[in-house]
C-alpha cells in the first residue's frame, strides 16, 4: 500500500520540477510532459513512485529554460492578448498573465473566460495544452485548498496552449448525417507519397485543408449527448490507434487523451460550452486522421480483433505502464482505464496493451 497520497506526491513533484520548460530539446521542440506524468502516476495510486519517476523524466531528455516574461499582456484588452495567441515567444507573457488572473479570481471563473478563447486552437501542441490544463484541473478539483504548485502548473497548461495556439481551417457544424465511426469511416484518406516520414505528417497536420475530403469532414458529424460522444470518441480512436501499428507510435494516442482530458474539465463549464468544445475535438481528430493515416488499414476490424484478444485486466496494464515508465504510455493507459469503467470496451485494453508494445520504456534507445 503507498505511503505518500496524491497530493503530496503531486505537490513535490510540481515542486521538482518547477525549473523546466514548457519543451524538451533533443532535436525536436516537444511538450513537457513531467507534470503531467507524475499527476497520472499520482491518479493511478502509486504516489510512492512519483519522486523516483520525476528524477528519471528530467534527466531522459533536455529541456528548454522556463521563458522570462517580455511585454504584459492585458487580459481585458482584446487587441492586447488575440496578436499573441500562438506567439511562442510570448509563453512566458502567457504565464504571467495567467498567474495574475488566478491571483485575482478563483480557478473555474478563470477556466471559463479563457476556454472559449483558447477552444479554437485546441490543436496546441498536438493537444497538450488542452491535456496539461486537464490535469492541472483534476488535480485542483481534488484539493480542498489550492496550492500554489497547483495554481501555477493550471498558469502553465494555459500559457502552453495559449503560446501554441494553433487554429484549423474552417469551421466544424455538428448538423451531419453521421455518427462518429460513420463520419471517420467516411473520410478519405491520401495514401503517402513513397515512403510515410514524419516530415510528411507535420506537412499535412499545418495544411490539412489541401486534402480530400476536408470540407465535408468539417459537415459530416451529427450532434449527439456530450458524455456519449465523449465516450464514443475515446472508444472510436482506441480502434483507429489499433488499426495502425505502421504509424509512429505515439500521435493517435492523442486522439484518445484529447477526449479524455475534455471529460475531465466540463464539470466545470457551463452548458453552452459543451457542444463547442465537441466541435473543436472532431475538428482536431480530423486532422490527426488525414495527417498520419493514408487509408483506413485495420481500422474497420480493430473492434472484432480487441473482442477475441485474452487481455490482462487494467490493474495488470496499470502496473505495466508505470513500469515501462513513458509518459504517453502512462497517460493512455489511465484515460483508457478511466474510460473503459464509464462504457466497457475491449479496444481500451487492446489498445493499451498495443501502445506498451509499441512505444520504446523510458530509458531505453
Amino acid at each position: 500500500m503507498p505511503t505518500t497520497g496524491y497530493r503530496d506526491a503531486l505537490n513535490d513533484a510540481l515542486e521538482r520540477l518547477d525549473d523546466l520548460g514548457y519543451e524538451r530539446g533533443g532535436g525536436a521542440d516537444l511538450a513537457n510532459h513531467g507534470p503531467m506524468g507524475a499527476e497520472t502516476l499520482a491518479t493511478l495510486g502509486h504516489g510512492d513512485e512519483v519522486a523516483g519517476w520525476v528524477e528519471r523524466y528530467r534527466t531522459a531528455m533536455p529541456h528548454h529554460d522556463v521563458p522570462a516574461p517580455r511585454f504584459a499582456l492585458d487580459p481585458d484588452d482584446e487587441t492586447s492578448w488575440r496578436p499573441a495567441l500562438g506567439d511562442f515567444s510570448r509563453a512566458g507573457d502567457w504565464e504571467r498573465l495567467f498567474h495574475r488572473e488566478l491571483t485575482d479570481a478563483a480557478w473555474r471563473d478563470v477556466l471559463v473566460r479563457w476556454w472559449p478563447r483558447l477552444l479554437p486552437g485546441l490543436l496546441a501542441g498536438l493537444t497538450h495544452g488542452l491535456i496539461r490544463t486537464a490535469h492541472a484541473v483534476r488535480s485542483l478539483a481534488a484539493a480542498d485548498e489550492p496550492t500554489p504548485h497547483q495554481l501555477t502548473e493550471l498558469s502553465r497548461g494555459l500559457a502552453y496552449w495559449a503560446a501554441r495556439f494553433a487554429h484549423l481551417p474552417g469551421e466544424v457544424r455538428m448538423s451531419g448525417h453521421h455518427d462518429l465511426a460513420g463520419a471517420i469511416a467516411a473520410l478519405p484518406r491520401t495514401p503517402f507519397p513513397g515512403e510515410r516520414g514524419r516530415a510528411e505528417a507535420a506537412r499535412r497536420l499545418a495544411r490539412p485543408d489541401g486534402l480530400a475530403g476536408w470540407p465535408h469532414a468539417l459537415d459530416s458529424l451529427a450532434p449527439a449527448r456530450t458524455q456519449w460522444l465523449l465516450s464514443e470518441m475515446t472508444t472510436e480512436f482506441a480502434g483507429v490507434y489499433l488499426g495502425h501499428p505502421e504509424v509512429f507510435p505515439i500521435p493517435l494516442v492523442h486522439g484518445v487523451t484529447a477526449p479524455a482530458a475534455v471529460r475531465l474539465v466540463l464539470p466545470h463549464l457551463p452548458e453552452p460550452l459543451h457542444e463547442p468544445t465537441l466541435a473543436a475535438l472532431w475538428h482536431v481528430h480530423a486532422a490527426l486522421l488525414l495527417a498520419f493515416t493514408g487509408d483506413r488499414a485495420g481500422e474497420a476490424t480493430a473492434a472484432a480483433e480487441a473482442a477475441e484478444t485474452e487481455l490482462p485486466p487494467f490493474g495488470e496494464l496499470a502496473a505495466r505502464a508505470v513500469a515501462h515508465g513513458d509518459e504517453h504510455v502512462l497517460k493512455f493507459t489511465e484515460a483508457c482505464a478511466r474510460e473503459h469503467a464509464l462504457r466497457p470496451d475491449p479496444r481500451y485494453g487492446a489498445a493499451v496493451l498495443a501502445a506498451q508494445e509499441r512505444i520504446t520504456p523510458m530509458g531505453r534507445d
